[in-house]
């Protein structure tokens, strides 16, 4: 698995939500994301480990 950054509208695809669905995660901590400027950016193993956490 790569340490890929993805963005905001990548992740929404994956997860197959909204984009402002993506930013509530972010905001409240369920999906760590980084700062580059205005955007944030999500690492690809970050959303696995999201994805996996529900299956658990």
């Amino acid at each position: 698995m790569s340490n890929k950054l993805l963005t905001v509208n990548e992740v929404a695809k994956i997860l197959r939500v909204s984009n402002m669905t993506v930013y509530r995660l972010v905001k409240s901590k369920q999906l760590p994301a980084i700062r580059v400027g205005k955007n944030y950016r999500i690492k690809e193993t970050d959303v696995d480990r999201y994805l996996n956490r529900g299956s658990e």
